[in-house]
Parts: C-alpha cells; structure tokens; sequence
C-alpha cells in the first residue's frame, strides 16, 4: 500500500498537528501568518530578524493601486459576483513577468550571476561593483531585461527600496543578494546610459534570496503578498464599485477595425 508522507500538517478526531505542534494549544494566537508563511516553507522556526525582514516584503508588494491584477480581479467579481474565489485567483493570475513576477526575475538573475564567482563572494562594494558591472554588460550584449530596474510610475527612486535596505540592513540580513542588486544600481548607467531607479520588486527577490528562500518560489510569496490586497480590492469593489465604469469606458470607446484580407 502506498503512503504519502508530509511534514507540513495532519489531524485525527481531537487535534491538528502543523509543522510538529499542535496547532490550537501552540500556535493559534502565538504565531503571526508571516512567521508561519515562512515557517511551512522552511520547515524550522525563523528567527525574529527573518520575520521582520519577510513581513516587510509582504507589507511592499501587498498592493500598487490599480494595476491589472487588481483590475482583473474587480472585472472578474463584475462578470460573477457570486465567485469571489475567482475574482482572486483571477487576479493571482496576472502575476508574471511584468507585475509581480519581477521578485522571482531579480533573485534569479541575482542568484545566477553570484553562482559565477565560485564562492569566493566580493568582500566589498568595489567587488561588487565589479560583479555587477559584468553581468549589466553581458544582459545588455544579449538583449536581456536586467530584473528589477526600472519603473512605470517611479521614475526617480521607489520609496520601497531604500527602506528595505535598511531593515534587512538593521537585522544584520543585508546578504550578497541584496548587496549584488545596490550595486547593479550603482554601475547599470556605465553600460546602459540612463539611471533608472531599483524597483521595489526587484528588491524584495534580493531580500527573499538573502533569507536563504529558494528562488524558484519567490513569486509565491509575491503572490502570498498581492492576495491580500487583492481582497481589499474586492471588499472596495462591493462598497464603492468601478467594474462597471471600466467595462462601459472601453466598450464605448472601442473602434471597429475591418479586417484585411491580405
């Protein structure tokens, strides 16, 4: 007989086990859902530096306004009110290179170019410097976006980024990630030709990556974040609602196109 062993929870009649406590008597109400977040995906308990650093990235990428997550979430709850777990997950959805997914892009491109040293990390900001610059140069000789530089609506400095550097900095969780990712803001103008600012994305990868998370589920925890804005959205939409406006915006302004035939 097969069995499918777990480590994240289980339960019988009288208790629920969840990541090797019992969940009414040790956790509920000892435990705030950023640590447990962190918790389930490390299986061991991080340490309050970890939490501060993690639920500040949660804090920074939970909502942006009206980006298309959030719009396709109100439009979805338009067409079915009656599906509220559609209009978020509808949302969810549109998490991807350009909204959200950016956090995933930036720890990988991170992680990828500190794996070329072999170990032997910089030890300093002209070290780093270095590293940066080479890995700017080459993105741009292959026609590669560099994760998180760059920004729709903060054009200058994303108010997020210096922050975050200052937590992670406070916690003594400033790694090589994060001071990989100041650097690229340091040098891309050497090969780019324009300052573009860090985007906020972009530095919660190099502080997720810091934490030791593995990068291929970085855009989870971005995911994690947006739901809850997401859900504000939605509680918003039914109070004061603009689906309706949006939908009829572009439904009056759309132009038909003939089709051409060649």
């Amino acid at each position: 007989m097969s069995t499918f062993p777990t480590s994240i929870g289980t339960s019988d009649a009288d208790s629920i086990r969840l990541l090797g406590q019992d969940l009414a008597a040790d956790l509920m109400g000892r435990v705030g859902f950023g640590e447990l977040a962190l918790w389930l995906v490390t299986q061991r308990r991080p340490a309050p530096s970890e939490v501060r650093v993690f639920e500040a990235v949660l804090v920074a990428l939970a909502d942006h306004g009206f980006t298309p997550t959030a719009i396709a979430a109100r439009l979805t709850y338009l067409s079915a009110p009656d599906s509220l777990q559609g209009a978020l997950a509808a949302g969810l959805l549109g998490g991807g290179s350009r909204f959200l997914g950016v956090t995933e892009d930036c720890g990988r491109f991170l992680a990828d170019t500190l794996a070329t040293v072999d170990g032997a990390l910089p030890t300093d900001d002209a070290g780093f410097d270095a590293l940066a610059l080479d890995a700017v140069t080459r993105a741009r000789a292959e026609r590669r976006f560099v994760p998180g530089l760059g920004h729709p609506v903060h054009k200058v400095q994303d108010p997020r980024t210096p922050v975050l550097i200052r937590i992670a900095e406070e916690e003594k969780l400033r790694g090589p990630h994060l001071r990989l990712f100041e650097a690229i803001g340091r040098v891309h103008p050497q090969v780019l030709g324009r300052t573009l600012p860090l985007n906020g994305a972009g530095v919660c990868g190099a502080a997720l990556a810091d934490l030791g998370l593995p990068v291929d589920l970085l855009r989870g925890f971005a995911l994690l974040a947006r739901a809850a804005g997401l859900l504000g959205h939605l509680a918003e939409e039914r109070r004061n609602p603009i689906g309706m406006d949006v939908y009829l915006t572009v439904d009056r302004n759309a132009t038909y196109v003939t089709p051409d035939p060649s």
